[in-house]
């Protein structure tokens, strides 16, 4: 199976991971991308850090690549999927805003994806 990750913290990243690590296989292939946009030196901070979680907690896929890119969310992780053929997309439910179930990216990626889209719970940071 190839997945498509997308993650924008290590927090994300870590539930993802618990998610993941029992289903993988030696032949899965995982492709993590962390995306922010233009100018966001928070957001690239927060994803290059995300990206170095995830290889060491996936060692049991048969291959783990990581990627970050610039842009609008959404459409670069649709155009990662796409260029890895992705059997699924698997992103977290976070959200800023507290009564909200998912968040606003996560709920475009729902909206705008072709493929199926899988959302990890993330607990609440206390």
């Amino acid at each position: 199976m190839r997945l498509l990750v997308g993650t924008d913290s290590v927090h994300a990243t870590a539930a993802i991971c618990d998610y993941l690590e029992p289903r993988l296989t030696e032949t899965d292939e995982v492709r993590i991308v962390a995306t922010a946009g233009p100018g966001d030196g928070t957001a690239e901070r927060d994803g290059r850090e995300a990206l170095n979680v995830a290889p060491v907690r996936l060692a049991g896929a048969g291959s783990v690549e990581t990627e970050f890119r610039t842009g609008e969310i959404v459409t670069e992780l649709l155009e990662a999927a796409a260029a890895v053929d992705a059997d699924e997309i698997v992103v977290g439910a976070s959200s800023a805003d507290s009564e909200a179930t998912v968040g606003s990216t996560t709920r475009a990626l729902l909206e705008r994806a072709s493929r199926p889209v899988v959302v990890v719970p993330v607990a609440a940071l206390e």
